[in-house]
């Protein structure tokens, strides 16, 4: 479909290029008028004699004639909308067609209602483009759009855009992310066998589409480091060096807190975490409360404790952290910061079946997975590629 549609634009380019080329080929002192008329036909095939009725109150004109009977073949009319509609009809019923209305053209399939059903594009004016299935007038199911600033592909429900339902499989790169809650609530205490990692389950709190049996290898792993300027991870030191003596890509996250400066933050991370060659980006965990973000000052006040944080670690280890932020933080704030989610890798929460709508590095795709070696619910994370993909970012991000 997206090939389809970029030769189609690619027609269209040419054809406007060429009336460019000769309007500029005008003379200067020329006296020129232009009209621009567009006229709505139904479409006709090859070969077959071009009649068109005229769908009108239940029946239709032909000749100059009202004909109460049902319409067959090419024709052209109005919805109940008052939407001028053409294409061809088999027994009363509008197979396929074009529908235009003030927004833009529909083409493709129709219900009996004349509602747009099936497959179908929607082009409109401002050069938004759709393709894929409809249901009730709306885009229901998997398609793609594309307009001026981006291209998704996916599911949409009710004319709203879920995401891409990523199938799993053992092609994709699974990681997880652990605290001190790995090794035990309370008093009692689980070691981590690291010999025996693998991702066994990918958690119940969604619908996820497997093919094949979920046995993964554990190829990148994030450990909780510190939260705010005085809490440490006092397992985490150890859980590092397991993780980089059995070959795990391995880095170091801070939990950030809206109660103490960023550069204090910043200082404490640096002052108790490893950084070390080959190690993966750090990474700042940013999860606050609508509360906790008007008390420290509202959502600008957030974004630039953020970036102080990001730009002393960034100096610090030589490369770009990595922004951890849940959905709904994407969908309410991010946009506020357009810096940061262009200039930094971003890792999204989110436990649904759909993928996030937005540039990402890693998906935690559910909280309560489970992992053999590890005691409980572990988050699970999917890296956005594939092998060859993770390779690339690999060479690009870690720290040297």
């Amino acid at each position: 479909m997206v090939a389809g549609h970029y030769t189609a634009t690619e027609k269209e380019i040419a054809s406007l290029r060429q009336l460019a080329d000769a309007l500029e080929s005008i003379g200067p002192k020329a006296k020129v008028k232009v009209d621009h008329t567009c006229i709505q036909k139904a479409q006709a095939r090859p070969g077959k004699p071009k009649e068109v009725f005229v769908a009108c109150n239940g029946g239709r004109w032909k000749n100059g004639i009202w004909l109460k009977v049902p319409n067959e073949g090419r024709g052209i009319g109005t919805d109940s909308a008052g939407r001028i509609i053409s294409g061809v009809w088999k027994a009363d019923t509008l197979t396929t067609g074009l529908r235009s209305d003030t927004s833009g053209i529909y083409r493709g399939l129709f219900s009996a209602g004349l509602d747009a059903h099936g497959h179908g594009t929607y082009t409109r004016h401002n050069g938004t483009y759709y393709e894929g299935h409809w249901k009730g007038d709306s885009r229901n199911g998997f398609g793609f759009s594309v307009d001026s600033e981006r291209l998704r592909a996916g599911e949409w429900q009710a004319d709203v855009y879920r995401g891409e339902r990523l199938n799993y499989t053992s092609e994709r790169i699974y990681g997880i992310d652990i605290s001190r809650y790995q090794h035990g609530r309370g008093r009692r205490y689980y070691p981590i066998h690291w010999g025996k990692l693998r991702i066994t389950d990918l958690g119940r709190i969604s619908t996820k589409k497997i093919s094949g049996t979920v046995d993964y290898p554990v190829s990148f792993i994030y450990i909780k480091s510190t939260e705010g300027t005085s809490i440490r991870n006092r397992y985490y030191r150890a859980d590092y060096l397991q993780a980089r003596k059995h070959g795990i890509h391995c880095g170091a996250y801070h939990f950030f807190s809206t109660r103490s400066t960023a550069q204090a933050q910043a200082r404490h991370f640096i002052r108790n975490s490893c950084f070390r060659s080959g190690d993966l980006p750090p990474v700042l965990d940013v999860e606050p409360t609508e509360r906790q973000i008007a008390a420290m000052g509202g959502i600008d006040k957030l974004f630039a404790s953020v970036r102080t944080w990001m730009n002393i670690v960034r100096r610090h280890t030589g490369v770009r952290p990595i922004l951890y932020v849940s959905q709904s933080f994407v969908n309410k704030h991010l946009n506020r910061a357009p810096d940061i989610k262009k200039n930094y890798n971003i890792w999204i929460a989110r436990y649904g079946e759909y993928k996030p709508d937005i540039k990402l590095v890693y998906w935690q795709l559910c909280p309560d997975g489970r992992v053999d070696g590890i005691h409980g619910e572990v988050d699970i994370n999917v890296f956005n590629g594939y092998h060859e993909q993770f390779d690339r970012f690999l060479k690009k991000e870690l720290i040297k």
